[in-house]
């Protein structure tokens, strides 16, 4: 059974910084790559970030390019995505995703719950 459980999301002030953690379990971690998406209310699942098995090759949606960055450490099974500059639309439920280098949410093969990221203006 694989989990993925997410941390780090909280309130924050426009320009600030958070910095999202995702500890997958039950799979080896280092065999897999994985991805960050976001959903606002009232909006559909989107893409933030994704990184290989090794880390040496990130995507990141144009909005967030140059603000946020993903990040590995097989060492310690954990995922990340330091979100600065934060702006009140990226406001929304964040989920870590295991199992594929895509921008598509259907190439995953398993989420976490999410946690909640709110930026206020």
């Amino acid at each position: 059974q694989v989990q993925l459980v997410e941390s780090g999301g909280g309130l924050m002030q426009a320009g600030g910084s958070l910095r999202l953690s995702c500890a997958p379990s039950g799979r080896t971690f280092s065999n897999y790559p994985m991805g960050w998406f976001r959903q606002a209310p009232g909006k559909e699942r989107e893409f933030v970030a994704a990184i290989n098995w090794s880390g040496g090759v990130t995507d990141y949606a144009d909005s967030v390019k140059g603000r946020f960055t993903i990040s590995r450490d097989n060492a310690k099974n954990t995922v990340y995505l330091q979100m600065n500059s934060l702006k009140p639309e990226d406001t929304a439920l964040y989920y870590c995703a295991m199992g594929a280098y895509a921008r598509e949410p259907n190439a995953y093969d398993y989420w976490g719950q999410g946690t909640q990221v709110t930026v206020s203006s």
